[in-house]
């Protein structure tokens, strides 16, 4: 069986920064949108896109993650499914919502400070983040 290498804070902040940037970019094309609630929308909405449709058909990886050399695999190691990014992004950040921050706030620590490196939302969709 293959070691696991989990990926920690640093490397994944730094692969989410990319993929905010990223975003930032496309949602740039839509910049003569009059209504900045249109543009939020709208960025909103590719951001939400981006993040449910590329780790999936991208085996797990993001344009940030590979960058960084990691990428989001099941616990048991098989590929990632559309329910489980549904999780992971859907229900992790109603998790955050609801706890007005705290729940992300805890999730940071636990990224820096568990040796499995794995935050709630990891735990919520059974994955995490690994070096590729």
């Amino acid at each position: 069986m293959m070691e696991v290498r989990p990926a920690g804070f640093w490397i994944r902040l730094c692969a989410t920064i990319i993929d905010s940037i990223l975003i930032t970019i496309v949602s740039a094309i839509f910049f003569w949108v009059k209504s900045s609630r249109t543009k939020e929308i709208i960025q909103t909405t590719l951001e939400l896109l981006y993040d449910l449709i590329v780790p999936v058909a991208w085996n797990g990886f993001t344009v940030g993650k590979r960058v960084c050399r990691i990428r989001i695999v099941k616990v048991d190691g098989s590929k990632i499914t559309f329910k489980t990014v549904i999780m992971r992004y859907i229900v992790g950040c109603f998790v955050y919502t609801i706890t007005f921050g705290l729940g992300a706030i805890v999730s940071a620590f636990m990224v820096g400070l568990r040796k499995d490196k794995r935050a709630i939302h990891d735990f919520i969709a059974g994955t995490h983040v690994i070096y590729d």
